[in-house]
């Protein structure tokens, strides 16, 4: 099995675009291995109020961990995830 390669559209889902992931959340709570993170964007880092952070995303941190089920791919209202081996 080759390095899996898990990638997230962000220009659909987080860092302020179309989807904002804390509405959402199905590929958190669909991955039964737990690769995905929610976290404030870092790409954003000049926050009003760096306590109270309005830009996330989601970013797959653990991907060694992938069972390749497709939970996630399928299951994504916007189509953001593309999971590749």
């Amino acid at each position: 099995m080759g390095k899996i390669k898990i990638k997230i559209d962000y220009s659909i889902c987080g860092d302020g675009n179309k989807i904002d992931p804390r509405d959402c959340t199905i590929c958190l709570k669909i991955c039964e291995p737990a690769i995905f993170l929610l976290h404030p964007s870092l790409k954003f880092q000049k926050e009003d109020d760096p306590y109270d952070p309005k830009i996330w995303r989601v970013t797959p941190v653990y991907p060694s961990l992938c069972t390749l089920c497709m939970k996630c791919v399928e299951q994504c209202p916007e189509n953001a995830i593309r999971i590749r081996n």
